[in-house]
């Protein structure tokens, strides 16, 4: 875990994909404190530390903690006051086009009661490779997007993209299973394709514009070069 900002207010890390943010109210089995990024932070701060907002297990990428209850109840209004700029980088099937707006109403995960929900991208790179995957197509298309969530619903992005057929790769709950075990097995890329590249905001202490970004990491090497050089590699006998 790297630490990427840190003041007297707030520090932000680089999470690592399978790691919690904070330990989940309703698991079947589990999980060990030394997955759970709220404990790991403390531990690093020696201190007591406020998430004030969440990443999905499977993502990595850019994660805000708050020192103090004061400054985590300023950043928490930002957040709810939509004063806040998230960037995430995800792949997902299919062409989508250069760029666009899904406004989709989701269901809260509390109620089920239906809330607007909007999240814009724009597509930084496309390929296409000669396989069959799923069968229902000779060949497998995929898109390379950059994503800005404008409100904050639970698995947004993923249900959003899912809801215009155009899931993301390696999302076990939202996304498509033939093409998940396709990047993981035969391209060696496992796991949730989204990270969360940058988050800016003004800093409500100091009033300064803050833009906070994730450092290149090897599973994003690896989506880069794919999309520069589309090829499969050959299957280990």
């Amino acid at each position: 875990m790297q630490i990427l900002f840190r003041d007297e207010h707030f520090v932000a890390v680089n999470k690592p994909a399978g790691f919690h943010v904070h330990p989940p109210e309703d698991s079947t089995y589990p999980v060990p404190r030394d997955k759970i990024l709220l404990y790991q932070v403390r531990r690093l701060m020696k201190q007591h530390v406020f998430p004030v907002h969440r990443l999905d297990v499977g993502t990595s990428g850019v994660l805000l903690f708050a020192l103090s209850s004061e400054a985590a109840g300023k950043m928490n209004k930002l957040f709810t006051e939509r004063r806040t700029e998230k960037t995430y980088h995800a792949v997902v099937r299919g062409y989508v086009p250069e760029a666009g707006t899904i406004e989709l109403p989701l269901e809260l995960d509390s109620t089920g009661d239906l809330v607007d929900a909007k999240t814009t991208y724009r597509r930084l790179n496309k390929m296409e490779l000669p396989v069959a995957v799923g069968k229902k197509f000779p060949t497998a298309r995929y898109s390379w997007v950059e994503v800005t969530p404008h409100t904050g619903r639970f698995h947004q992005i993923r249900r959003h993209f899912n809801r215009i057929s155009h899931p993301l790769l390696g999302d076990a709950a939202h996304g498509d299973s033939h093409h998940n075990q396709f990047f993981r097995n035969q391209l060696g890329i496992a796991g949730l394709c989204l990270k969360a590249l940058r988050l800016s905001f003004t800093h409500p202490f100091s009033e300064e514009g803050l833009t906070i970004e994730a450092p290149e990491c090897e599973k994003w090497n690896k989506i880069q070069e794919l999309f520069a050089n589309p090829q499969v590699p050959p299957v280990k006998s």
